[in-house]
């Protein structure tokens, strides 16, 4: 943290800021919420495609955690109709940026008044909007290319007043809907948006994943630039590269390649560090080029990291050979080292068809795609439902706080499989990473890891 952020925070939580969150989130969501309950929008009897876009701007105005959940709700299969989930997609990646006055401040703010003199060059333009803050490019003196990260401003008070209001959202959910016990999901947000808001704990996950994707040519992670960056500013190497979807009608051998390298980058330093990237949304990632082709992507925001303790990823690896055996025995230790309680026989049952739909790519030792013939919009919606339908006559169940962003993760990088119409065989890559599976070579790598890094352990934190 610089000087300036230690001896003149003027943004921490303050009442009056959050005060201002409570009537700016009412009067923005509250007014189209009403609209919502007035035509039933949930139930079919009003304008979809409307009402999905009135949501999408009053978020998308508001940024903050409020932003990141409609960004979670977008992911969730069978929470929203898919008007919904295809307009609050789009904010991932298609926030309203803040202007111009608002980067001179924070940067000012951040690195003092000299700090156009630290950067050759820096671009009045955001190159990219989201949630909690917007990215400018800059060139430094060197002529290095940057990419500068800024946190809007009062977000800690714009988080806590959200996620106060979220718990409430959540207690109503609870009320409404028994089938899913949903407190263990809003704490598991709750502590992932609170670290996105630290931008030097970013810096550290950055050098993290430095070390868990060093032997990974096909996946790219920045350099950090420590003299440019406080807990407000991030500023990393700039990694040139296309957009995804860019490629969404490329040669099959160039989907394969960006999939391929999505995969590990995902799934590597899960199996081998308990490490995942747990925001997998296509405005993540970008593909760098080599002799005119796609070789590999650009992996790009470090907010949203999943740290689990190795007895976690024992779980995962239990629950596929369970699954593969049908080895009822192993699939509930699996479950129960994931932090499922109290399950009794059609618990199990219910919970095993969402594994089954989970691993399923994994299971065949064949060339396929991710699921065939199902559109991204729709990927997990039928067993989703499955579910849900099942756990109202048999439930409830409480998922697991360290559950949550591992299901998200699976699910959206399914989604970025789907729109790539990617063929590979994920059985091969999958036991590729776990070929000598071992929880005590899993801690060991990533106590190493994390300590390289400035992070503490799983263990450490409780």
């Amino acid at each position: 943290m610089s000087d300036l952020d230690k001896t003149n925070d003027l943004e921490k939580n303050r009442f009056s800021a959050r005060a201002r969150r409570y009537a700016r989130v009412g009067a923005n969501v509250g007014g189209v919420a009403a609209r919502l309950a007035a035509t039933r929008l949930l139930s079919g009897s009003h304008d979809r495609e409307t009402g999905a876009a009135d949501l999408a701007a009053a978020l998308g105005s508001l940024k903050g955690p409020i932003m990141k959940v409609a960004q979670l709700m977008a992911t969730v299969p069978d929470l929203l109709p898919p008007e919904y989930a295809e307009e609050l997609a789009k904010l991932q990646s298609e926030a309203p940026p803040m202007g111009w006055a608002f980067v001179k401040r924070r940067m000012q703010a951040e690195l003092g008044p000299d700090w156009q003199e630290r950067f050759a060059d820096f671009e009045h333009k955001p190159a990219a909007a989201a949630s909690l803050g917007q990215v400018h490019r800059a060139t430094a003196h060197d002529g290095a290319r940057l990419a500068c990260k800024l946190q809007y401003p009062d977000m800690q008070s714009a988080v806590e007043a959200d996620l106060q209001q979220l718990g409430w959202l959540f207690a109503l959910h609870r009320r409404m809907d028994a089938a899913i016990d949903t407190s263990e999901i809003a704490k598991e947000i709750a502590a992932r948006v609170r670290e996105e808001l630290d931008y030097e704990r970013e810096a550290k996950h950055v050098r993290l994943y430095q070390t868990v994707l060093a032997d990974v040519p096909t996946v790219k992670v920045p350099g950090v630039w420590p003299a440019l960056s406080t807990k407000r500013l991030l500023t990393l190497d700039w990694l040139e590269g296309q957009r995804l979807l860019a490629y969404k009608t490329a040669d099959i051998e160039s989907r394969n390649r960006l999939a391929e390298a999505l995969y590990r980058a995902w799934w590597l330093p899960f199996s081998r560090f308990g490490v995942i990237h747990g925001d997998p949304h296509l405005g993540n990632y970008t593909a760098f080029l080599a002799d005119g082709v796609p070789a590999g992507i650009n992996l790009l925001d470090y907010g949203c990291i999943r740290i689990f303790p190795p007895r976690f990823v024992a779980g995962v690896v239990d629950l596929y050979h369970g699954l593969l055996a049908n080895d009822r025995e192993l699939i509930v230790k699996a479950y129960e080292a994931w932090g499922f309680r109290g399950l009794t026989k059609e618990l199990i049952d219910i919970l095993n068809i969402w594994a089954r739909f989970i691993f399923g790519p994994v299971m065949e030792d064949r060339v396929r795609t991710i699921a065939d013939g199902v559109k991204p919009s729709e990927y997990g919606r039928r067993e989703a439902f499955t579910v849900h339908r099942a756990l109202k006559e048999k439930g409830p169940v409480t998922i697991p706080q360290e559950f949550v962003f591992m299901d998200r993760a699976a699910i959206g990088l399914g989604g970025v499989f789907l729109h790539l119409d990617s063929r590979l065989n994920y059985h091969r890559l999958f036991n590729e990473a776990i070929e000598h599976f071992s929880v005590a070579q899993v801690a060991e790598r990533q106590r190493r890891a994390l300590t390289e890094a400035g992070l503490p352990t799983p263990a450490s934190t409780g």
